[in-house]
């Protein structure tokens, strides 16, 4: 980002006491977060459209938790590639062409939803090339964020961010829901557009100079396998990472939402995509809480908190007959992981050098992409067997285990108090012991 609404990316240099006051009039964050929110409301479209598509074609969870792990599989192949492509490359170039592929993949979708076919096995395949393409993308699209402002506004931007994310939740779903009674290929005509749109808006992004000398790391194995060392060794990425993946892994209740809707809820696509957007709803509330008084203290106590209230929401919705219920609940159990993302997308970033942000966030894409994507495959497996409200009850129980073990076993995460200053170098900040970030 080099230019702002009222001057150049120098004069804003020179005037640091102004840093906090910069955002939304600033043309690449603005474009960013258009950028953002398009490619995420085409994203929830298209997840709440094909869970629809396939129940009404196989009424079966097991397929959901299928679509689940179609979704997940090219993150996991593709780890080592997309962080590496994320550290050597433009960012924005990565993230422009990935959402080029998508806008394709749209096309296809829109084309065979069109044919009315009763085969899901091309769906699956359709989902696993628009997943790889996600794949590349979504490290990248991380790791570009905190190249667009200072260290010490990041937690600023990541707030703004996240509102501009839980927004598309919500829309994403209520239009795919409204679009697929219309017709079943109108949310995919949607989703291209969206996406197309994306990538457009990328054109406007600049990130700020480096502030020291960047080497891209060297191609190979070894330095591939970077982000997985440096989590390894970074005591607080270890814990916020596999946190979510275990907590969010168990209560992928999400995942069974087209089953609960029809055969407990006993509502059709409107219904569906209303439920899909409480959760957004919630979230957004929040989030919108959060851009005036944001987490500043016991930010580890906060998280572990916060997964607990997500197991706690996710028992209720499978335990819940009612529609206005499971509304509510979906609504809080997102409200509560909506504080979960704001402490760990602004934590990452800030215990990460920026040489190696794309290999650690693509990493941690990984766990994020397990926690959803597998967690609803787990979901559905256990669904297919134990029936979609056992599967999801039982789920939120083992989050809430998560949490309690978490809290009392790993006290590197449970006792950070603040967020920590920045770093850049390669073995600085393992353990967080910089003076605390001023709250915006």
């Amino acid at each position: 980002m080099t230019e702002a609404a009222s001057g150049t990316g120098s004069e804003r240099h020179d005037a640091p006491e102004d840093t906090l006051a910069v955002g939304v009039y600033d043309r690449s964050v603005v474009a960013m977060l258009v950028s953002i929110f398009t490619s995420s409301v085409a994203a929830m479209a298209a997840e709440t459209a094909l869970g629809k598509q396939v129940y009404d074609l196989t009424h079966s969870d097991l397929d959901l938790g299928l679509l689940g792990l179609a979704e997940f599989a090219p993150a996991a192949l593709l780890v080592l590639l997309s962080g590496s492509l994320a550290d050597r490359y433009d960012r924005r170039l990565i993230c422009g062409l990935s959402l080029g592929v998508m806008t394709g993949m749209g096309a296809v979708l829109a084309w065979y939803a069109g044919q009315q076919a009763g085969d899901v096995l091309p769906i699956f395949g359709f989902v696993v090339l628009f997943g790889a393409a996600r794949a590349v993308m979504n490290p990248a699209q991380r790791a570009l964020v905190p190249d667009l402002v200072p260290p010490e506004t990041l937690p600023w931007l990541i707030v703004r961010r996240t509102v501009t994310w839980q927004v598309a939740i919500i829309s994403g779903p209520v239009l795919a829901g409204f679009l697929y009674a219309v017709d079943p290929a109108a949310p995919y005509i949607a989703m291209a557009a969206l996406l197309g749109v994306g990538a457009l808006a990328l054109l406007f992004v600049k990130p700020l100079p480096r502030t020291r000398a960047y080497v891209a790391p060297r191609a190979g194995l070894h330095e591939a396998f970077e982000g997985l060392r440096f989590i390894r060794r970074s005591p607080v990425l270890l814990g916020a990472i596999s946190l979510d993946l275990f907590a969010v892994l168990f209560g992928g209740a999400v995942a069974l939402l087209p089953a609960l809707a029809e055969d407990q809820l006993h509502v059709g696509a409107v219904g569906l995509g209303w439920l899909r957007a409480a959760g957004g709803i919630g979230a957004t509330a929040v989030t919108l809480y959060l851009t005036r008084r944001p987490v500043v203290r016991h930010v580890g106590r906060s998280l572990l908190v916060a997964v607990a209230v997500f197991g706690l929401g996710t028992i209720v919705l499978g335990a819940t007959s009612s529609f206005v219920i499971a509304f509510v609940a979906l609504m809080v159990l997102s409200g509560a992981d909506s504080i979960s993302v704001f402490i760990r997308s602004s934590l990452v970033p800030l215990v990460t050098p920026a040489d190696k942000r794309g290999r650690v966030l693509a990493v941690e894409a990984v766990f994020i992409g397990a926690s959803n994507e597998l967690g609803g495959f787990e979901s559905g497996v256990a669904g297919e067997f134990l029936g979609s409200s056992v599967a999801v009850v039982l789920g939120g129980a083992a989050t809430l285990v998560v949490a309690g073990t978490y809290f009392a076993f790993f006290a590197p995460l449970r006792d950070i108090d603040r967020f920590p200053a920045s770093v850049d170098m390669d073995d600085e900040m393992l353990e967080p012991t910089t003076p605390p970030v001023a709250p915006p």
